[in-house]
């Protein structure tokens, strides 16, 4: 939407000029008494012109901040169901949850969660660039606690190197083809267990702002797809960890808005 440009006129002498001295006097006598009201009157039109650019700027891509408040809120994110989910998954897993790795877009912001836990070590692997992010995030890449890794790839970590691996909003942009080398690897990195976060067939929509970040829109597939598939490639689910991930859950309240997948390291 064009914007154009607001013109508050207050020299009476262009509107009102022919009309006569009289008029001119009088107008000028009442513009006077009434010019307090009339600046009140003229911040709020400014405040209200105001929010309208910024909204618009935001949809329109006129405003990045607005954009990125309004993408957050209207996309889907497993990611903050993870960390939503943290307090349930260390009553879940226990001791388990001491050495964490968490793969998935914006992993810098559940590195910064887990390490504020006590007695938690924790790592990342961002799947896409972090040229947008913040200096607390781009200071955990230079000091490698989040990696920018291509996760169609093997990881650069040794077998079992972390006791428990978490994923979110990585493998929903994998294809088929890549998904049989990925998952399979982030259970190779992992000892006791792998901890999948992906989202409902049907319930969410890929937006425009996913797309553009992660070149395809997200392909969300049902809990019976990935049961068949787990069993497909070996890996098998912790049915133990998922009964006490649901014990946690209900007595702390939570309720994911993903699909939550519990599985077992390979041996």
């Amino acid at each position: 939407m064009s914007r154009r440009p607001v013109n508050v006129n207050l020299n009476p002498s262009r509107r009102f000029g022919d009309n006569g001295g009289s008029l001119l006097s009088g107008f000028a006598y009442s513009k006077s008494r009434s010019s307090p009201i009339l600046s009140v009157a003229l911040i709020a039109v400014g405040a209200l012109l105001l929010l309208a650019y910024s909204y618009n700027g935001g949809r329109g891509g006129g405003g990045g901040i607005v954009k990125g408040v309004v993408s957050r809120v209207e996309g889907h994110s497993c990611t903050a169901e993870v960390q939503r989910a943290i307090p349930v998954l260390k009553k879940a897993y226990g001791d388990s949850m001491h050495k964490v790795l968490h793969v998935g877009p914006d992993t810098c912001a559940v590195v910064s969660t887990l390490l504020s836990e006590e007695e938690t070590e924790a790592w990342g692997v961002e799947p896409y660039d972090v040229e947008d992010a913040g200096r607390s995030c781009k200071a955990l890449v230079r000091k490698d606690v989040v990696r920018v890794v291509d996760i169609k790839y093997p990881l650069p970590y040794r077998p079992k190197s972390f006791s428990i691996v978490l994923v979110s909003d990585a493998l929903d942009y994998l294809s088929d083809k890549y998904l049989n080398k990925t998952l399979p690897d982030l259970a190779r990195v992992s000892v006791d267990g792998l901890v999948v976060f992906t989202g409902y067939p049907r319930k969410q929509r890929a937006k425009a702002a996913e797309v553009s970040k992660f070149g395809k829109a997200a392909k969300l597939r049902s809990t019976s797809w990935w049961s068949k598939y787990f069993g497909q490639i070996s890996l098998e689910e912790n049915e133990d960890a998922a009964k006490k991930f649901k014990l946690a859950a209900t007595k702390m309240s939570y309720v994911s808005n993903c699909q939550v997948f519990h599985l077992k390291s390979f041996n």
